[in-house]
């Protein structure tokens, strides 16, 4: 599988998200057979956030995780904007360790900007906590341009390991200015919803699309593999699609074994063009 380097570990390109998991429990069962089966399958980053579920996704992820050594597994948490301050943030980082029943984060994801918390302390508080070692590194999340720019202008903000997006071959507005930055910095995209969205604020068509369809045909793969493939095609990119299906994540890790041609790139960019200027971040 193909691997991309963030903070200093290798990852595989396709990881697990786990947004909307933890929410029911008739679920449980399978959303934990899910888990393991990806990290079976040769994923190693799970991403999940003390919001998602006010917890009950990283309680999930605690209780899948248990089977794994801890070293084999790039584990990302995200702390919300309110609790993004000097006074409470490491409060809510412990909060988050205990449910992921773990003593440290390989990266701590500031998840949104919001709130009245200025950027500058939220940054110094995040490097500060990777000197403690409880965190390995930390990064950002839903940052556009003009955000990353302020970022890395900060006493700290060099210090950024990675910057999670929502990203895929129906929103690719970021390709326009905010990839090429980062690539010129060398900080890695992590890409959400790779395959459209988990709310009606996210398109979802590309999944029956025709082009798409004929060149996963080619492949032998769906359009879930082949779209989460493409999102990984740069070799700066870890892909997190989130599935509660065991046989899906299984085909979704695959995923970062398809290797894309030149003519698939041209129709597929041919039916989904690259943005031609900048176009505000999609969020959801």
């Amino acid at each position: 599988m193909r691997k991309l380097n963030i903070a200093g570990q290798e990852v595989p390109a396709v990881g697990i998200g786990t947004w909307h998991m933890g929410n029911d429990p008739q679920n449980h069962d399978e959303e934990v057979a899910a888990i393991r089966a990806g990290i079976e399958a040769g994923a190693r980053a799970v991403d999940t956030a003390e919001v998602y579920g006010d917890g009950k996704s990283e309680t999930l992820v605690g209780e899948a995780l248990k089977p794994f050594s801890r070293d084999d597994i790039f584990l990302i948490s995200k702390v919300k904007p309110d609790n993004a301050s000097k006074a409470v943030m490491e409060e809510h980082l412990d909060a988050s360790l205990k449910r992921l029943q773990t003593d440290h984060l390989d990266l701590y994801l500031y998840h949104w900007r919001g709130g009245s918390i200025p950027l500058e302390e939220t940054v110094a508080e995040l490097d500060r906590l990777r000197e403690t070692g409880k965190i390995a590194a930390w990064g950002v999340s839903n940052f556009d341009i003009p955000d990353m720019q302020e970022l890395v202008a900060l006493p700290a903000g060099g210090n950024v390991a990675a910057n999670e997006d929502l990203y895929n071959i129906e929103s690719r507005g970021i390709e326009y200015d905010l990839l090429p930055w980062q690539r010129e910095r060398h900080i890695p995209l992590i890409a959400y919803s790779p395959v459209g969205g988990l709310s009606n604020n996210l398109k979802t068509s590309m999944l029956t699309d025709s082009t798409v369809r004929e060149v996963a045909a080619r492949h032998g793969v769906t359009t879930y593999e082949l779209l989460v493939a493409w999102t990984v095609r740069d070799g700066n990119t870890l892909s997190i699609p989130q599935t509660s299906n065991p046989e899906h994540m299984r085909a979704n890790i695959a995923a970062a074994g398809i290797e894309l041609t030149q003519e698939d790139l041209a129709e597929l960019d041919k039916r989904y063009p690259a943005p031609t200027h900048h176009i505000p971040l999609d969020m959801d």
